[in-house]
């Protein structure tokens, strides 16, 4: 079968491309994938150049997220025919992803494809709009219904996808983005607001600033984080789910004990089975937006180098689908 694969050739040193590798074998309950999509995520891009907080185990296929049909299965749980994802845990990272024409994982990894989206639409949201479902579900189950809320790296995969779910929900959007010529893209997304990362990743030593937003769903981590949370009102949620401004939070409690305002992390990696399915029944369902062609690049295998060399230069916009 064909698939992406990252090989180690000495230390610090690695290549990845496509390549023909065996279809694997099954032990118990587990189910082999015949996949139809894929997408790319930054951890996807890292695990291309051997990073080794994602990856360790090589020669390794990348991909953290699939979607497709059961080729065969050693569960009970799973049937030849159905179509199902998988998102999350190990997959891409040591254990094979899905960039790959067949994905073997084991049973509890494994959800069924709600009704009423296909497998090319829930791997456009994929890792990223899972991560953007499970934010919203915070705002919305901690009393933010309605309001301001500030996201930020709006353009990239998680991000996009949190603007255009806010925006159907009713909220008024603002949108933090290091890209100036994007602005329109964000926009047509829903954003009634954009600020330029520049104007708004800045020095500042004030402990709070003017109260603003009743939300944040933050993607990027750092000062952007760390300014964010002084402008939530009062009993404001800040989610949190990425690093790629900086995984270093250099921020104070007055935010905390004097507005009430909380701050929530996200994880779409290792949470509980039941809250994977809930998001994605939203986004199949209430969270479904209708700009999803407008924020996908479509790709084959033959594409992924490249597109991972746009991630990781942090030129990449909205979502890259990958058709297997």
């Amino acid at each position: 079968m064909k698939a992406f694969v990252v090989e180690k050739i000495e230390d610090k040193k690695f290549y990845c491309g496509v390549q023909d590798i065996e279809v694997p074998t099954l032990e118990e309950n587990e189910v082999l994938i015949k996949a139809t999509y894929s997408s790319l995520n930054y951890k996807d891009a890292l695990s291309s150049v051997g990073n080794p907080g994602v990856t360790r185990v090589f020669p390794h296929v990348t991909g953290i997220d699939v979607a497709g049909i059961v080729e065969k299965s050693t569960s009970e749980k799973f049937k030849v025919g159905q179509k199902v994802l998988v998102t999350g845990y190990d997959l891409g990272m040591n254990t094979n992803g899905g960039h790959s024409e067949y994905v073997k994982v084991p049973a509890s990894w494994v959800v069924t494809i709600p009704q009423g989206i296909s497998d090319k639409e829930i791997m456009i949201y994929g890792t990223a709009g899972l991560t953007a479902a499970l934010s919203v579900n915070e705002l919305l189950n901690n009393g933010i219904t309605s309001g301001e809320v500030l996201v930020t790296g709006a353009t990239g995969g998680v991000g996009s996808i949190a603007v255009a779910i806010l925006s159907k929900l009713g909220f008024s959007v603002t949108a933090i983005s290091g890209k100036e010529d994007k602005i329109p893209f964000l926009k047509d997304l829903g954003a009634k607001e954009v600020i330029l990362r520049a104007d708004f990743d800045v020095e500042n030593k004030r402990p709070m600033g003017s109260e603003k937003y009743d939300g944040v769903i933050d993607t990027v981590g750092g000062n952007i984080l760390a300014e964010a949370l002084k402008v939530v009102k009062y009993d404001g949620v800040v989610t949190c789910c990425g690093l790629t401004s900086s995984h270093e939070l250099l921020t104070n409690v007055f935010p905390f004990i004097l507005r009430g305002v909380r701050l929530i992390g996200i994880d779409s990696v290792e949470c509980k089975i039941e809250k994977k399915i809930a998001a994605w029944e939203k986004l199949a369902g209430d969270f479904a937006i209708e700009t999803l062609e407008e924020l996908t690049t479509e790709l084959s295998l033959d594409d992924v180098k490249e597109a991972y060399e746009k991630l990781l230069a942090g030129k990449a916009v909205g979502r890259y689908l990958v058709k297997l």
